[in-house]
């Protein structure tokens, strides 16, 4: 897959089947689109492209909003490639680029430019400045600057809609299997493991803290069942998000346990895959009850079925 920043460095002898959006997640409504894409492109000789950006525009219209995605732009990069995207445009949401009305994004932008033949978007998108662009904007330039133009259907799991947003909401709940659902996978945090209090060598559970981005959305504090991939292996885990209020800690880690592991890889890549909620973050009335809150999170864990 060939990753644009500038629209002038992409040149093709084929003309692109296209989707534009923010594809955070990559869930299963995002494939259906891909799917459709990948579709139209065998059957009419096109190239495929998704145009997407970066950073979110919710960051430029509201800079002191704490949003969180769902993914990292290296992570989106791979969901979109793996599932058979020839070419992903990033985007910048600059001052000239989010002052286009609808209209002139597609005449200017997708027809003089990037020559797209087959557009496809999402149920409930809008482009464009003050989101003038839309499903019947695009069918009425359509027919004059030919090219077809289609609207997918909202994916649904369980009679919901599935969204970006209700994907984070899933998490921030601790439903991680109806988030995993809506993806098509398991979702995951990864980061190097930095040096923490070192409190849990001390009680027999060892944790590696994983320094994240900022940017990513973590689960609600508590503990989780999670499969750890680590020096090329995977291994199961109990991963702990919050502050220890047990040994009275004040910043928000996130720690995991790696179950049949004792190897030391501070400075180490690691990626936790979540797949289940063991519990909220508990303030145990001293070590003693915490460690037989974790010999039981360890037995549960060790019979999760993976």
């Amino acid at each position: 897959m060939k990753v644009f920043k500038n629209f002038k460095d992409y040149s093709s002898q084929k003309p692109l089947a296209l989707s534009l959006g923010m594809f955070d997640g990559v869930h299963l409504g995002h494939k259906s689109i891909i799917d459709a894409l990948t579709k139209v492109g065998t059957q009419n000789n096109l190239e495929t492209a998704i145009l997407t950006f970066w950073p979110h525009p919710r960051f430029v219209f509201n800079p002191n909003e704490d949003l969180k995605l769902l993914n990292t732009i290296d992570e989106k990069k791979l969901l979109i490639e793996k599932y058979g995207v020839n070419n992903l445009f990033l985007k910048e949401f600059d001052d000239e680029f989010r002052n286009l009305t609808g209209e002139e994004f597609v005449r200017q932008i997708l027809v003089d430019q990037l020559n797209v033949k087959y557009l496809i978007i999402g149920y409930d998108h809008s482009f464009g400045k003050n989101k003038s662009g839309n499903f019947a904007l695009l069918q009425e330039l359509s027919k004059e600057l030919d090219f077809e133009v289609d609207q997918m259907e909202a994916i649904n799991i369980h009679e919901n809609n599935i969204s970006s947003t209700k994907v984070r909401n899933a998490l921030l709940e601790g439903n991680i299997k109806e988030a995993n659902e809506m993806l098509g996978y398991t979702y995951s945090v990864s980061g190097k493991v930095v040096h923490g209090k070192k409190i849990g060598r001390t009680i027999g559970y060892p944790t590696a803290n994983i320094g994240t981005e900022s940017i990513k959305l973590l689960p609600k504090k508590g503990a989780y069942i999670v499969e750890v991939y680590v020096k090329g292996q995977f291994y199961k885990g109990m991963l702990s998000i919050g502050t220890n209020p047990t040994v009275n800690g004040d910043s928000l880690t996130v720690e995991v346990y790696i179950l049949d592991f004792n190897e030391d890889i501070y400075g180490e890549n690691i990626t936790v895959q979540f797949r289940d909620f063991l519990h909220d973050e508990i303030k145990f009335e001293g070590l003693d009850k915490l460690i037989e809150r974790l010999d039981e999170d360890k037995k549960i864990t060790n019979n999760y079925g993976f």
